[in-house]
């Protein structure tokens, strides 16, 4: 091998090597792991190295997990409509509403601003609104809607989808307000010109030319809020068990690993099936502005 080949080599292991190892470390080892984990057998207190499909049946078999899954499924979506509802007029409104460049920049960063805090605390901000010392029920007093704090505020389902609303938004936004923004101005003005309306302008043209952005976001709304176990933990109650927390169970208090790797196997295969499918409708609705 000539010196210019070595160099070529070392260069090409100094830029893919690197992230190929750190990949593999973090990302399809651990995979990896817990879909060896997910065969084993449970013999308390220990778990034995096994090739079975008791634990995946167990999760497809037991009513309580078809359950668990349905109403994370039902959640999530819940949160992405519902972001993408408050999210789009608001990416819409920055973008062919506001005139300020820097007062849309200004308006962009209040939307960005709150991922850079906690998460905890975000979350906890919905507990201290809607628990019965707190922002809610402390109006409703005042105004004589009630006459002592209720309780129906928190610690139910409503509760946990509004937190998550909250907390996911921004990814809902962000996407959108990057797909609006690329839109030309020319194709709306060219859409008034030929005698359309805003209705219409905004039908047949910036939906079809953000569709992209809307996908992208609720794909990443719908993801997050379907793995995420805090919030459910902080507002939900009793009925607020997610598949998240239920994993959490297996690993912790249950102490059952192979049941809690095969629960998190199906999360995962499910998560791909979210994407894959989002890819492709994003590809099917893409429009060439070139």
């Amino acid at each position: 091998m000539t010196p210019r080949q070595k160099r070529h080599w070392l260069g090409f292991a100094g830029v893919f090597g690197v992230p190929l190892v750190w990949t593999s470390l973090f990302l399809l080892i651990p995979y990896a792991v817990m879909l060896a984990v997910s065969f084993w057998t449970r013999k308390f207190p220990l778990f034995v190295p096994d090739f079975q499909f008791g634990n995946f049946r167990q999760v497809f078999a037991d009513p309580q997990y078809l359950e668990v899954l349905l109403r994370t499924g039902k959640i999530a979506a819940l949160v992405s409509v519902f972001a993408l509802a408050l999210g789009y007029p608001l990416a819409y409104f920055l973008i062919f509403i506001v005139r300020t460049a820097k007062v849309r920049n200004f308006l962009y960063m209040v939307v960005i601003v709150p991922l850079w805090v906690s998460y905890l605390l975000r979350a906890y901000v919905w507990k201290i609104i809607l628990g019965t010392g707190g922002v809610l029920n402390s109006f409703l007093m005042w105004t004589g809607i009630i006459d002592q704090p209720s309780g129906l505020f928190l610690y139910n389902q409503t509760a946990m989808i509004i937190t998550l609303t909250y907390i996911f938004i921004p990814f809902m936004v962000m996407p959108i307000y990057t797909a609006l923004e690329k839109i030309p101005p020319r194709l709306i003005e060219a859409s008034h010109d030929l005698g359309e309306g805003p209705f219409w302008t905004f039908l047949r043209v910036v939906l079809p030319l953000s569709w992209g952005g809307v996908v992208a976001g609720a794909t990443l709304t719908f993801c997050l809020a379907f793995g995420d176990f805090v919030a459910p933990s902080l507002v939900g109650g009793p009925d607020g068990m997610l598949v998240a927390n239920t994993v959490q169970t297996q690993f912790g208090a249950a102490l059952n690993w192979p049941l809690g790797s095969a629960l998190s196997t199906v999360i995962l295969l499910l998560v791909l099936t979210i994407i894959t499918i989002s890819e492709r409708s994003e590809r099917y609705g893409k429009i060439d502005l070139d």
